[in-house]
Formats: structure tokens, sequence, C-alpha cells
């Protein structure tokens, strides 16, 4: 496939910079399972982030529409083998389940044996860079922690989609910003979710913008 192939190509002649590694990296070599989260936008610069996890199993969650089908062949042959399913937008969409019950159990099955789940919290539709209940409940279900990818790189062709989203091109510099582990309580109520959901989505933005401001020489 053209696009995972230019993907490959353009990470490849990439220089990056990671910022705060040390717990993803305890995490990783440890036998526990993990959730990494990164903006829908940001999902070509997050196969970069296959060097973080080295041989950590991983896969990702995606829907079950075109555009997903899509995504799931390019990621697969970047080595995101995909769960496809989603759990929708929240309240909207609670009438449809749209594969998302399966997709969870697969994924808490996945993590309990250790892997990575890597999640698109604002897909598969939006809004950009608002993230959605599902993350925090998988966390929460899972008992595992979540780790949040901020990714920026210094040159892009710029999408005209709904998640404005990124293709780094060749030679350009890239950078990582972690933030985590980060975990939700089990016994956590609706009131407490949905403040870690605002909190989580905060600190994803804080660490993208981070990120941005380390390629730009901006950064504290």
């Amino acid at each position: 496939m053209l696009l995972s192939g230019y993907i490959d190509l353009a990470l490849f002649t990439m220089r990056w910079t990671y910022v705060k590694t040390e717990g993803v990296d305890a995490a990783v070599d440890g036998p526990g399972g993990l959730i990494g989260c990164f903006w829908h936008g940001r999902i070509a610069l997050a196969v970069n982030c296959r060097k973080v996890l080295r041989h950590k199993p991983r896969r990702v969650l995606i829907s079950l529409s075109k555009d997903g089908e899509f995504i799931a062949r390019a990621v697969e042959r970047l080595g995101f083998p995909a769960i496809r399913g989603s759990g929708g937008g929240g309240k909207r969409d609670k009438t449809r389940d749209k594969g998302g019950t399966v997709a969870f159990r697969q994924a808490l099955k996945f993590m309990a044996e250790g892997g990575c789940i890597a999640i698109t919290p604002d897909g598969p539709r939006g809004p950009n860079q608002v993230m959605q209940e599902g993350v925090v409940t998988l966390a929460r279900v899972g008992n595992v922690p979540v780790f949040l990818f901020g990714l920026a790189c210094s040159s892009a062709i710029n999408l005209n989609s709904w998640d404005k989203g990124k293709l780094p091109t060749l030679f350009s510099r890239g950078c990582v910003v972690f933030d985590g582990p980060l975990y939700a309580p089990r016994d956590a109520d609706a009131a407490a979710c949905e403040a870690l959901r605002a909190e989580w989505q905060d600190r994803l933005n804080a660490a993208q913008a981070r990120a941005e401001a380390i390629l730009a020489g901006t950064a504290d």
C-alpha cells in the first residue's frame, strides 16, 4: 500500500526527540498490559512509537467504518494489527453498539496477556482532540496504566479531514512527549470518570503542545 510505504519511509528519514520516557519504558519492560493514547490526527506519527514499545505486543483499536478499514490495513503493514470496533462518541451513540462490546472484550483480554492497546480517544469521528469516555472505562475495567503520547513534526502534509491529520515529510524532525502512568480507580463513579476524562484530555493536549514547542525551539 502506497500510504504505509510512504509513512515508513518518512519516519525512517526523520530525526526524533523523546521526552519523559521513564514511565513508559518501565511499563514496556514489565509483564502487564497498558494503554497508549494519541489524537487521531497524529496516527502517522504514532507509528514511530513502535521503537519505544520494542518487543511489547501491541494492537490498535479502530472503528468498523470504511475509513477505519483503510486505516487498519495501513497500520497493520506498519506493525500495529487492529482490533476492529468502536464504542462511539458518547451519549449520542448509545443506541448503536458498532462492534464496541466485542472490541472491548478483545482489548481487555489482550491487555490481560501483557499487550499494549493503542487508542485514538477522539475517534472515529471527533470532535477533534476531544477525548471520549471509552478510554477511561477501558483503563478502569482493565486495571492498567494509561500513557499519553504528545506527537509533533516540524514539517507535514496537512490533510483536509475532520481530525486535521498530518503526514510527516521526508527528513523532517519529530518529537514525542510522554505523560503517565495514569490510572482510573476500579471503584470510580460516573462523576470521577468524567473528571478523569477531562483531566486526561487536557494533559494530552498539553503533551502535544509541548512537543510542538520543543520542535519550534520555544519550550521552557
